[in-house]
C-alpha cells in the first residue's frame, strides 16, 4: 500500500450538523485530537516516505484552530505540502477572512477548499466569497466542494453513510440490496489516503479502519494492513456490501439507496464484533438523540440503520 495523502479530522465538532455529513459532526461533538497525536501521524508520515500532502479537516478544523496552526507548522518543519478543509463560518467579511487566513498563508497553505452548497445554509454563501477574496489577495491556492441530492445519490455526489443515511435514504430511489456487489468509490486494495482522528482510529472509509495509532504506530499498521485478512474489507472485496451481509448473516431490508447505504447498516450491525474496525462511535451517531444532534435523555440504542431503513422504504412508496 502507497499512501499519498493523510487527512486528519482535527475535531468532530463543527458550526453545522449537516444532514449529508459522514462523520455526524455537530456543535456538541468533543472528540478532538491532541498535537501528540499530529506530531505521532506526521512524524510517521517521514518514515512511510510518499506522502505528499496533509490536509486537516473535521468536523470544522478552524474550531480548532491553536491545533490547526501548531500541525500546520509540524507538518512544515517535517517538509510536507498541508491543505485545509472548511465551511469558512469564521469569514464573516473579506477583513476578518484575510485576518484568519494570515497565518496559514505565511506557513504556506497548498490548498484551501470550501464547502459551499445548500446543505450549508442559502446559496450563494457570503463567508465563501469573503474567504474566496481573501484567499485570492493572499495569493493562496483555494477552492469550492459542492454536492447535490438527485433522485440517485450517484449524481451529485452525496454517499448514504454517516447521518445521510438517517436524514437522505428516504429522498433517493431505493435498489434491491443484491445488486451492490462492490464498493464503487474507495480502493480498500491499495488505498492512496486514510483519515484518521482523535479516538485514533485510521479510517479507510469513514468508519471503517485499519486498526487504531494508540495500538501501534500508522507507519506499522500501514506496513501490517492485509485487506484479504480485514474482517470487514475482505468480503467488501469479494462481492461488495451484499457479500458482507451475506458473509455474517446479517439482518436487512429489500432495498437500499446506494452501496454505502447497505454497507453503513451492515457494518452498524457488526460494531460490537469488530470495535477495533468499526469506530469510533461518533462515526455512527452513538450518544445522539434521534436528530442527530442532541444527546438523548436517556441510553438509546443504536437504531440509526432501522429508522434510515424504515424511511427509506418511505420514500420508495412515493417514487
Amino acid at each position: 500500500m502507497a499512501l499519498n495523502s493523510l487527512h486528519l479530522l482535527l475535531t468532530y465538532r463543527c458550526t453545522y450538523a449537516c444532514d449529508h455529513c459522514f462523520v455526524w459532526g455537530s456543535s456538541q461533538a468533543t472528540l478532538t485530537m491532541t498535537i501528540g497525536q499530529v506530531r505521532a501521524v506526521l512524524e510517521a508520515a517521514v518514515r512511510l516516505g510518499g506522502i505528499g500532502e496533509i490536509y486537516f479537516e473535521g468536523g470544522e478544523p478552524f474550531l480548532a484552530y491553536p491545533l490547526l496552526l501548531a500541525g500546520a507548522r509540524e507538518a512544515v518543519g517535517r517538509g510536507l505540502r498541508f491543505g485545509v478543509v472548511t465551511n469558512a463560518y469564521w469569514a464573516t467579511s473579506e477583513e476578518d477572512a484575510t485576518l484568519w487566513l494570515q497565518p496559514l498563508g505565511a506557513l504556506g497553505m497548498a490548498d484551501l477548499s470550501l464547502s459551499e452548497d445548500r446543505f450549508h445554509g442559502d446559496l450563494p454563501s457570503p463567508e465563501v466569497r469573503h474567504a474566496t477574496a481573501a484567499a485570492r489577495r493572499l495569493g493562496l491556492p483555494q477552492g469550492v466542494l459542492r454536492v447535490e441530492l438527485g433522485p440517485d445519490c450517484s449524481a451529485g455526489g452525496v454517499r448514504l453513510r454517516g447521518r445521510a443515511a438517517l436524514r437522505l435514504a428516504g429522498q433517493v430511489r431505493l435498489q434491491p440490496w443484491q445488486q451492490f456487489t462492490a464498493c464503487p468509490y474507495e480502493d480498500l486494495a491499495d488505498p492512496g489516503r486514510v483519515h484518521v482522528d482523535g479516538a485514533g482510529y485510521v479510517h479507510l472509509c469513514q468508519g471503517l479502519a485499519m486498526g487504531r495509532i494508540d495500538a501501534r504506530p500508522l507507519d506499522e499498521l500501514v506496513a501490517a494492513y492485509r485487506p484479504q485478512a480485514h474482517p470487514i474489507v475482505a468480503p467488501l472485496l469479494a462481492g461488495g456490501p451484499a457479500a458482507l451481509l451475506r458473509e455474517y448473516g446479517l439482518a436487512h431490508e429489500a432495498a437500499y439507496g446506494d452501496a454505502c447505504h447497505l454497507c453503513y447498516h451492515a457494518r452498524e450491525q457488526l460494531r460490537p464484533r469488530f470495535p477495533e474496525f468499526l469506530g469510533p462511535g461518533q462515526m455512527y451517531g452513538a450518544g445522539l438523540g434521534s436528530d442527530g444532534v442532541r444527546p438523548p435523555s436517556d441510553a438509546r440504542s443504536s437504531t440509526t440503520g432501522a429508522e434510515s431503513h424504515r424511511r427509506g422504504a418511505e420514500g420508495a412508496e412515493a417514487l
